[in-house]
This record gives structure tokens, sequence and C-alpha cells, in this order.
């Protein structure tokens, strides 16, 4: 009596073989994302409650929620310039229920700032989408001889070292701001960096010190209770929040552009298709005209992006900030 030969299918190619598990895995991918979201998602803001980055987090959390019925939870995780926050989501799972509301300082001042960096800024993360910019706005004390930078740079060419700039701490985006404003100017101040935000702004509102960097969010309301003097923006464009001022380009610096960011990353490894349905839901969220005049009043731009998109822009970021930061020669082994 014969034997029944074995079918041909349990002598499958190596190659078929493959292409089969990369077919099941594609088809997971896509209910994994037809399935997105089933459960809550958390939102890690790395930094306090109550600035910026918080406040695009909770407008971001609100429409997510609203549109897909499901329960997105802010959580403040500050620390270490955002690193503890960032490093949590760099370490979570890769299933889109954990992301994260990155920043100019976690995904690219802090790449060449921080020796000690315990997450890749580009290869621990997946980028989502750019959310909105901010320039810094530069402003001095009453008592500065100077209403307009060209007035600001001749005082500091005849008095060499006479002038201050205080920031809101070493490698922060108000001490590269002024050392950029003294590399392409030509002139020399002395920087002092404050113990934080708060310290700055009522250093430089005390008549300790005479110039500061900060954003237009939190410089214009100041500047308009008569308490600083502002003389340009830092962005290449002048701010909404504050047209009346010329950009630094526009004063008589050229090649002076500085930005502030903020943007969603998810952990690296996240589907592709979960990584779309988050973009598309976060751009159709900041593309809303309330959500775009309110963040104008703070002062921001909108800038929702594709992830290819943000991918490229953060690369440029971190170049250009490498090359400030190692310039002024800030460390920090924090």
């Amino acid at each position: 009596m014969s034997h029944r030969p074995y079918p041909r299918f349990h002598r499958a190619s190596p190659l078929l073989a493959g292409l089969a598990l990369a077919l099941a895995a594609t088809q997971a991918c896509a209910g994994a994302a037809d399935a997105y979201p089933g459960k809550p998602i958390r939102l890690v803001v790395p930094f306090t409650p109550g600035g910026l980055t918080d406040k695009l987090a909770r407008s971001v959390a609100h429409d997510l929620q609203e549109a897909w019925q499901q329960p997105v939870i802010v959580e403040n995780k500050p620390g270490a310039g955002g690193t503890i926050g960032a490093d949590l989501v760099a370490k979570a799972p890769a299933d889109g229920y954990t992301i994260l509301l990155g920043t100019h300082a976690t995904h690219a001042i802090n790449v060449t700032l921080l020796a000690n960096l315990p997450y890749d800024a580009v290869r621990d993360f997946e980028p989502v989408s750019l959310l909105a910019t901010v320039p810094n706005v530069l402003m001095v004390h009453p008592s500065v001889p100077a209403h307009s930078v060209q007035e600001l740079i001749q005082l500091a060419k005849r008095k060499p070292g006479s002038l201050n700039f205080v920031s809101q701490g070493i490698g922060t985006s108000g001490h590269m701001s002024g050392d950029l404003f003294k590399s392409l100017a030509g002139i020399d101040m002395v920087h002092i960096p404050a113990r934080g935000p708060a310290q700055a702004v009522s250093d430089v509102m005390g008549g300790h010190a005479d110039i500061l960097f900060d954003s237009v969010a939190i410089g214009m309301p100041i500047v308009r209770s008569g308490k600083l003097r502002a003389l340009a923006v830092t962005s290449r464009e002048r701010s909404p929040a504050a047209p009346e001022l010329p950009t630094m380009i526009e004063a008589g610096v050229p090649g002076y552009e500085i930005v502030l960011w903020f943007s969603v990353f998810a952990p690296k490894g996240t589907p592709a298709d979960i990584v779309l349905k988050l973009n598309h839901e976060i751009a159709r969220a900041m593309g809303k005209p309330s959500t775009r005049a309110a963040f104008v009043q703070e002062g921001l731009t909108v800038s929702a992006s594709s992830p290819e998109q943000l991918g490229q822009f953060q690369q440029a970021e971190i170049t250009k900030w490498a090359r400030l930061i190692k310039a002024s020669g800030a460390t920090s082994n924090n």
C-alpha cells in the first residue's frame, strides 16, 4: 500500500514563509490601528503645569478625547530639563497609548547640552506632528538708553562688557539667543545665568540685569505693562502676537533666527498606521480657527506637520542648537 506524499506546503521555501509572516504582521498592524484607541491615552508633559507646553497638551488632549470618545490623560512629569518625562515615554510600550509633548529642549538642545542624556532623541522616538512655534523677544530694562536693536549694538560697542544679559540658565534658549546676538552683532556682553525663568524675569525687571531674551508669550505682557521695553523678535517673520516689533533680521542682524517649538512624539516602533491616525487627528484639532485664535493670544504660531516633516525639522534643529551650544561653551552634566 503506497503512502500519500506530504503536501507541498510542508516544504515551503524560507522566502514564502517570510512573506507569509510579513503579511500576517501587516494585517495585525492594520487591525491594531483600526481598533486604536481602545483604552485611555497618556499624554506626558515633561514640564510643570501652567506653561505653554502644558496648555498645548491640554488643548490637544481635549480634542483627541472629543474625537475618539476615549480619555486622554495629561501627566506632568517635570525635572532635569524635561529629560525625566521624555525618558519615560522613550521606554514606554510602542502601542500609541503613551505619547509625549516634546520641545526644542527635550529633542534638540539637550542632545548636545546634556552629557548623560538617558534617551536618544532621534532613535528612541517616532515623530508624530509639530504643533506650534514661538519666538523669543529681545527686551531691555527701561534704564537702558536704547530704543532699537541698532542703538543697543552701538551702546555695547561704545562700552564693551558694560552690558549684561540674564538667561533662564546655562544652555537655555535665552542663553543661546544672547550668545547668537553677541556673535552676529560683534559685541561683548556679560552672561548672567539665573536659576530658572522666574528669577530671570525678576532680575531684569528689578534692574539687576540689562537685557533678557524670553518667549513672546511671557515677555509681551510684561512689555505692555511698561516694565520692560521690547526691541525685536527672534523669528524670521514677525510674530502675530507682536506685529509691531521687527524681527532681528529686519533690525539689522542678518542670519538671526531662533524659535521655540512644541511637538508630539511616540515611542520608537509605534505602528505607522497609529502614528498616522494620531497625526491626522492632531492636524484637524490644531487647524480649528478657535484653536489658532486662542494660541495667537499666547504668542504661538500653530504649525501642524507630517511625521516626515517633523523628523526633518528636528534634525535641522539638533544641528543648529549643537553649533550654538558648542560655540558658547555651555555644558551641563544634569
